[in-house]
């Protein structure tokens, strides 16, 4: 089995370079790893450490992502990785195992022990200690339905991308909120989404590269109600997924996270009720906002 790790990164090329040298305490070495960057900032340091490969593509992590599946024609899992999530030393041979053993899965996506996207972040450091006290399970190779992969570490069977042309949808710009709900949904229509409970991650949830706070409340509204319309985000998810961030944007306007633009947020919020009211709402507009 070919397994290629694909990472898409804008801006943050100190984490970057820490995420890549982790990689390197892997048993089962990827056979490829793909790094997907916009301008050579992006990447600055990096190109010192062996084995990785540089590609650009447009502004944008579905178009990142795209720009990766089409360079990983020769594999047969694409691990995709956020450029700031750090894996346990068996991640990838626990991952190669899964997809040997369950023929029928085309999506999985391992245990995240920390994220700090829920929160104001972690470190490198702080993430590497956090994932080193973790206990895994005595069974590496139990797995549990998921309804999707999660975006930060989610691998595809690349013979079902193929077959069926999945790629990620361009029309979920810039962070592209919910992309990894809608592209591992369709894969999970031709397949089972498992969670790899021996494949162990924390993701340090860095604040640096992410998009203006009233975009992405923009696309906490609007891009749940497109994917409900395209029919890979039931609608019994996505009206409830919108109104929690709404009410939680709102509250913690109040006294706010210093990490978090919630009264941002809250304003995107109430632009994406505004457009779907008049029939405007569309998740290309953030690039307006």
């Amino acid at each position: 089995m070919r397994l290629a790790i694909g990472i898409a990164t804008r801006g943050r090329p100190a984490i970057l370079a820490g995420v890549l040298r982790d990689l390197q305490r892997q048993t089962r070495p990827a056979d490829r790893t793909i790094v997907c960057h916009v301008t050579p900032d992006d990447v600055a340091g990096c190109d010192a450490i062996a084995g990785v490969e540089f590609i650009t593509a447009s502004a944008g992590l579905p178009r990142q992502r795209n720009a990766i599946l089409e360079a990983a024609g020769d594999c047969d899992v694409v691990l995709f990785l956020d450029d700031d999530f750090l894996c346990a030393p068996a991640f990838l041979a626990v991952t190669e195992a899964a997809f040997a053993t369950h023929p029928d899965m085309v999506v999985a996506t391992g245990v995240v022990v920390a994220d700090g996207a829920k929160g104001p972040g972690y470190t490198l450091e702080e993430a590497a200690a956090l994932l080193a006290a973790d206990v895994p399970p005595a069974d590496a190779g139990a797995v549990e339905p998921a309804f999707n992969g999660y975006g930060c570490n989610m691998a595809f069977r690349m013979a079902t991308v193929r077959e069926h042309g999945i790629r990620v949808d361009e029309r979920l710009p810039l962070y592209a909120w919910y992309e990894d709900i809608d592209v591992t949904r369709r894969l999970g229509e031709h397949g089972s989404i498992l969670r790899l409970l021996g494949a162990r991650g924390a993701h340090l949830g860095a604040k640096s590269g992410r998009v203006q706070q009233v975009r992405l409340g923009y696309s906490q509204v609007v891009n749940p109600v497109y994917l409900a319309r395209k029919g890979t985000f039931p609608w019994n998810h996505a009206i409830p997924s919108a109104a929690r961030h709404c009410i939680a944007n709102l509250v913690r306007s109040l006294a706010p996270e210093p990490w978090a633009d919630r009264w941002g947020r809250f304003r995107g919020n109430m632009i994406g009720l505004w457009d779907l009211l008049r029939g405007r709402a569309a998740p290309e507009r953030i690039l307006e906002l």
